[in-house]
């Protein structure tokens, strides 16, 4: 499912969650100073400590506010202040809330790029069989200049998917590598778990067709229980979100 045109707006005063309900958030990590240590503050001490071991100011700053908006976000859903929340996280690093009772749990997941950042919550109790915050996946790539989008697509991509990007125009062929690499990505950070690499999700690439998974490992029934849902927060940024099940509704929020 393609989603080319859609409005992101400043979230309502009432925001509720609904169960079949996915919402996307997207905000800007270029903040000014004052903000951001604000932001700072919300942290807790673990990652105060990674913020302070980035070498260059702007990762640190992008980190902080990264993390910060994630809090802020998470708090809008919830009876708690943001440096009230607590994550533990997965053995590749996928956060979960640790201190919110099950019924009021959330599954969320965030990528960032280049100075942009997405974020998806959905209520924990929408998917029964889902394990614990694995039941979807966002990825935003930022489309710089990638002359050798065929050559990677050869070595992380299935056969089907190289040979199509392989018959595409030299500027198709960035856009398609992109297409694929996030919709790759949101899977695996959907599923959390690495059991398949990028060369064994197979998804639609061809820029103006709809997303889509259509197999993983080679098994198109496993790939037809998610939804694939193609994302367009700015020009020049790719991006997928990619949820257990089907029947979402997703909403568009930015960050104020």
């Amino acid at each position: 499912m393609t989603v080319l045109n859609h409005l992101w707006s400043p979230p309502p005063k009432d925001l509720v969650l609904q169960s079949n309900g996915v919402h996307i958030w997207r905000a800007n990590l270029n903040l000014a100073t004052e903000q951001i240590e604000q932001l700072a503050q919300t942290l807790s001490t673990d990652e105060q400590q990674r913020a302070d071991r980035f070498h260059f100011d702007q990762h640190r700053q992008h980190f902080i506010v990264g993390r910060g908006m994630l809090r802020t976000i998470l708090s809008y859903y919830l009876n708690l202040e943001p440096h009230q929340l607590e994550f533990s996280y997965s053995t590749r690093g996928k956060p979960a809330l640790v201190n919110i009772d099950s019924d009021e749990g959330l599954y969320f997941n965030l990528s960032h790029s280049n100075g942009l950042a997405l974020y998806a919550v959905m209520p924990a109790g929408s998917i029964e069989s889902a394990k614990e915050n694995c039941s979807l996946g966002i990825d935003l790539e930022y489309m710089r200049p990638m002359p050798e989008a065929e050559k990677l697509a050869k070595r992380f991509f299935c056969p089907r998917e190289y040979a199509l990007i392989s018959s595409l125009s030299p500027t198709l062929q960035q856009e398609a590598f992109f297409n694929g690499w996030t919709r790759k990505e949101a899977y695996l950070k959907a599923t959390g778990d690495g059991l398949a690499g990028l060369e064994q999700v197979e998804v639609s690439l061809i820029p103006g067709e709809p997303a889509a998974l259509l197999s993983i490992m080679g098994d198109w029934e496993a790939a037809s229980q998610w939804s694939m849902y193609e994302l367009i927060p700015s020009p020049s940024y790719a991006a997928a979100l990619v949820v257990e099940g089907h029947g979402w509704q997703l909403h568009y929020f930015t960050v104020t």
